[in-house]
């Protein structure tokens, strides 16, 4: 591969090649609380599909072409009002060739109401989220999450020497010192925000007050930059082929992918993997291609083997939730395969899904 200067340039250069060929638009009916991203890739509409699927079952628990206003589930309502969320606005980043970077802004209620920020990622070569573990290395996690802790704990503690320097500090700037002093700066990458940037990747580091006292944090999210001669060192040969504008495609985890293939051979389904987590638990939605609806799986994912359990609605007389069916499956390639069991006849079904 070339040295990292000339990716560098190259990146600059071709990143509108590809990206001129992306189109957001607001995905329909728009409106004061609704306003959400509808991606349009012409050159390829398997990829917008999957790119289109991902964000409204992930974002909005709606699936493409179902009934219904896909704003619908995350909207507050008469019955619970107090339980919404809501999508401000959409920004389109100016990433490199083989990249959709955007960010979204909304807000979401849950024991009071709160503005957020999601930045969302996907490899334009096939229309796959990129997960922040396929990036790097494994033996250089732990490094490049120490190197975002290093520029976090540098913003706070330039902070801290300013607060202190104030000869009679308010009540108000000693409980910011106590905050910024207290403040917990271990991150991981499975669970850090990030974008990519024409010659940089940005991650965005959780601020360090609550909601009770947010009010005093000048500092906010903190906004990490590291360009990608920096991270050179580090990245994976998928990171690598991404960045340079390569369309060779290195393998990936199953974290947030796309699977389609049927159940029992003749009932085709769709399934939406969530993110696998350092313990190994897994979620997951799925839904009959005949009918869209949301269907959840919740397990554990160990070495190739995949286990979750499928619950059916929850008693509030029993004060759980009733199952419905058991899934045990063997990840291979980009094929999982095995048996789907309903818990109450014990029949197993076959279960085959493949990779979109």
């Amino acid at each position: 591969m070339k040295k990292i200067v000339v990716l560098c340039t190259l990146i600059s250069g071709l990143c509108f090649s590809q990206q001129k060929n992306v189109r957001i638009t607001d995905l329909p009916p728009k409106s004061e609380d609704f306003v959400f991203p509808l991606v349009a890739y012409p050159q390829n509409a398997g990829i917008e599909s999957k790119i289109n699927t991902f964000l409204q079952v992930d974002r909005l628990e709606h699936v493409p072409g179902g009934t219904g206003n896909p704003f619908q589930k995350v909207a507050a309502s008469e019955k619970s009002p107090s339980q919404y969320v809501y999508f401000y606005s959409w920004k389109k980043m100016d990433a490199p060739e083989n990249i959709l970077s955007m960010a979204i802004e909304g807000e979401a209620s849950g024991a009071y109401p709160e503005g957020f920020s999601a930045w969302e990622n996907f490899d334009l070569r096939t229309g796959n989220v990129i997960n922040a573990e396929d990036l790097f290395l494994r033996t250089a996690v732990k490094t490049v999450e120490g190197m975002i802790k290093k520029k976090v704990q540098k913003e706070i503690n330039d902070f801290l020497v300013k607060l202190k320097a104030e000869k009679n500090p308010s009540e108000d700037i000693q409980d910011q010192i106590a905050l910024y002093e207290g403040c917990n700066t271990d991150y991981h990458i499975s669970s850090i925000g990030y974008y990519f940037g024409k010659d940089k990747i940005t991650f965005i580091a959780e601020r360090c007050s609550n909601h009770a006292m947010r009010a005093l944090d000048e500092l906010d999210s903190h906004f990490i930059d590291f360009s990608y001669q920096e991270l050179a060192p580090y990245w994976t040969p998928y990171a690598k082929n991404l960045l340079s504008g390569s369309q060779h495609v290195d393998h990936t985890g199953i974290s947030n992918k796309l699977y389609h293939g049927k159940i029992d051979g003749k009932y085709p389904v769709t399934v939406l993997m969530g993110e696998v987590y350092a313990d190994g638990s897994l979620s997951a939605k799925y839904w009959y291609d005949k009918n869209k609806k949301l269907i959840e799986w919740h397990g554990k994912l160990k070495g190739n083997h995949i286990s979750l359990t499928e619950s059916d609605y929850y008693s509030e007389e029993a004060r759980q939730w009733m199952l419905k069916g058991f899934v045990e499956a063997d990840l291979k390639g980009n094929t999982i395969t095995g048996t789907w069991q309903d818990y109450e006849t014990k029949k197993y079904l076959k279960l085959e899904l493949e990779e979109l």
